[in-house]
């Protein structure tokens, strides 16, 4: 090779080589590194799984232009505290369930479930299509939060009674661990509604500290053990037919980021809703099968006139929001309702026909 000719190939490979050293620390400084606060214990089967889920989904879709790590409740911030955390900056998103914010407006509430309310296909419905999204993002706002809904637990259970129930007179004075709309509805019927986490409401039950509690279904239920302490597991959840969970993230985190990476979180989020429901159902039902067959469960329906006072009492939960001081609350209880009407009369012709038309010829 000609001196000029190496020379020249030289100052390339040299230009080359700045080029990279330069655009390598670029490319790594437009990651983001996203923490994900949660309220509950890492990979719990149920929430906890469906939390990695969306921090590995967030992850893949952009690229890797968003890490997000998990810490789970009491890693970074306890379970409870995951909404203000977001809402301070002191993380950049949380899953949880809107149940648990009752205390900062209770207008939050109808975002997770509501007693006689929407499955879980109706309130994903109600968001996208009835009008719900806008709602629910002006409530978050007020707390520099951006709210998606990206799971659901579908129709919980009535839960772990240590004792049997034969009549709405029993559920006085009974100390209940429930949360949201549905520990309103409980305290209207005369119950003691407490609220405390899992692990919490085992060494509750174990104690007598409780006499009965719901939690989830029977997928979470049973890996925290409750039919260890309680064999009476009662039907219908009517307080909460589905729960949704939510991934906030710090708005003004969400507001910087590029269209596309706007895209993502919302995506993320959308895409797992349906894959988080189905696979709560899946367990749900294999999970049931196991406690009873294995376990000795007793699996109970809530007498008639139980149903009946807990109807009553969730009208009169429903009418004191409709009559709630603040306008917003009204604006998403009354949306709320129209949707519920809507499909609910749809619903007696068609989820409703074909549920009963199959349960009349189960087993050809």
């Amino acid at each position: 090779m000609k001196r000029r000719q190496f020379v020249k190939a030289s100052l390339v490979g040299a230009a080359a080589t700045s080029t990279v050293g330069i655009t390598a620390p670029v490319i790594a400084q437009d990651v983001r590194k996203w923490k994900l606060v949660t309220a509950w214990p890492k990979n719990l089967p149920g929430p906890g799984v469906a939390a990695q889920m969306l921090a590995d989904r967030i992850t893949a879709l952009s690229g890797g232009r968003i890490e997000v790590k998990l810490y789970a409740a009491g890693e970074l911030v306890p379970g409870q505290g995951v909404f203000d955390a977001v809402s301070e900056g002191t993380a950049e998103l949380y899953h949880a369930v809107p149940a648990y914010w009752g205390s900062k407006s209770k207008g939050i509430l109808l975002f997770g479930s509501q007693p006689f309310g929407l499955r879980a296909d109706e309130q994903f419905g109600w968001l996208a299509h009835g009008g719900g999204q806008e709602l629910y993002d002006e409530m978050y706002g007020r707390f520099d939060i951006k709210p998606f809904l990206c799971g659901n637990s579908g129709p919980q259970w009535a839960g772990w009674f240590r004792e049997e129930i034969n009549s709405a007179e029993d559920l006085k004075g009974l100390k209940y661990r429930t949360t949201g709309l549905a520990s309103e509805m409980a305290t209207k019927l005369g119950m003691a509604a407490q609220a405390m986490g899992g692990g919490d409401m085992f060494q509750a039950l174990q104690t007598g500290a409780l006499d009965a509690g719901e939690f989830i279904g029977p997928w979470t239920d049973s890996a925290l053990g409750f039919y260890q302490v309680a064999k009476n597991y009662y039907w219908p959840g009517v307080g909460e037919p589905a729960s949704a969970e939510e991934c906030g993230v710090n708005a003004e985190v969400y507001n910087e980021l590029p269209e596309d990476l706007k895209q993502v979180v919302d995506f993320a989020c959308q895409s797992l809703y349906n894959p988080v429901w189905t696979e709560y159902t899946t367990k749900h039902a294999q999970s049931l099968q196991t406690m009873v067959a294995e376990h000795g469960v007793q699996v109970r329906r809530l007498p008639e006139d139980v149903i009946t006072a807990m109807g009553a009492a969730a009208a009169e939960v429903i009418d004191e929001l409709r009559q709630d001081d603040d306008e917003l609350v009204k604006r998403i209880t009354e949306s709320y309702l129209a949707y519920r009407d809507l499909v609910g009369g749809y619903m007696s012709y068609a989820d409703n026909g074909q549920m009963n038309a199959r349960a009349a010829v189960m087993g050809y």
